[in-house]
C-alpha cells in the first residue's frame, strides 16, 4: 500500500512538473511571437512610409529614375519576404540601402528639404525605424529566453516532444540600415 502510494505520488509529481514546463515554454513562445507581430507591424508601417517618400523626391529629382524603381523592387521584396526572421532581415538590410541613397539624393535639393511634407515623412521614417529597433531587441530577448529554456534540461525533455523548438534571431545589418537625419532647420 505504501509503495503504490509513493508511485502515485511520484506520476502527479511528474506530471505537476510536466505541467509547469510547458506552460513555461508556452509563455516563452507567446513572448516571441508577440516581438515578431511588433516588428512585422512597424515593418509594415516602413513599407508604407516609402512609396510616399519616393513620390515626393521623384518630383523635384525626376532623373533619379533608377534609384526610385530599386526602392520600390526592393520595398516589395521585404514584403514578400515572409515571417522567416533571417529572410526578412536580408530583404530589409538591402531596402535599407537605396533608401539610405534617396535620402542622400534629397539633400542636394534644398527645395526639397525645405518641403513640409518631404520633412514630416523624413521624420516619420525616423521615428519608425526607432521602433523597429525596439521591437527588434524585444523579440530577440524573447527569443534569446525561448531558446535558453529549450536547450535546458529538464526543459529540453519536455519541449522536443511537444514541438517547441529554437527560434532565429531577427538581424538587420546596421552598417546598412537607413538612418534618415531629420533637418528642422530650413
Amino acid at each position: 500500500m505504501n509503495a503504490s502510494l509513493v508511485v502515485i505520488g511520484l506520476i502527479v509529481l511528474a506530471g505537476v512538473a510536466l505541467a509547469v514546463l510547458y506552460n513555461l515554454l508556452v509563455r516563452r513562445r507567446q513572448m516571441t511571437n508577440n516581438g515578431w507581430a511588433d516588428i512585422d507591424v512597424q515593418l509594415k508601417r516602413r513599407a508604407d512610409l516609402i512609396p510616399q517618400l519616393v513620390a515626393t523626391v521623384q518630383g523635384y529629382a525626376a532623373h533619379e529614375r533608377q534609384l526610385f524603381e530599386d526602392v520600390i523592387a526592393k520595398r516589395n521584396a521585404a514584403l514578400a519576404a515572409g515571417d522567416d526572421p533571417a529572410a526578412r532581415g536580408e530583404a530589409e538590410s538591402a531596402l535599407s540601402r537605396p533608401v539610405r541613397r534617396m535620402i542622400a539624393v534629397a539633400e542636394d535639393y534644398p527645395q526639397l528639404k525645405a518641403s513640409g511634407n518631404f520633412l514630416e515623412l523624413q521624420k516619420e521614417l525616423a521615428d519608425t525605424e526607432d521602433k523597429i529597433e525596439m521591437a527588434r531587441r524585444f523579440y530577440n530577448g524573447a527569443v534569446r529566453e525561448l531558446n535558453t529554456l529549450v536547450e535546458s534540461f529538464p526543459v529540453n525533455v519536455v519541449a522536443g516532444p511537444f514541438g517547441f523548438a529554437k527560434r532565429d534571431y531577427f538581424e538587420i545589418e546596421t552598417a546598412d540600415r537607413a538612418v534618415p537625419s531629420v533637418s528642422l532647420g530650413a
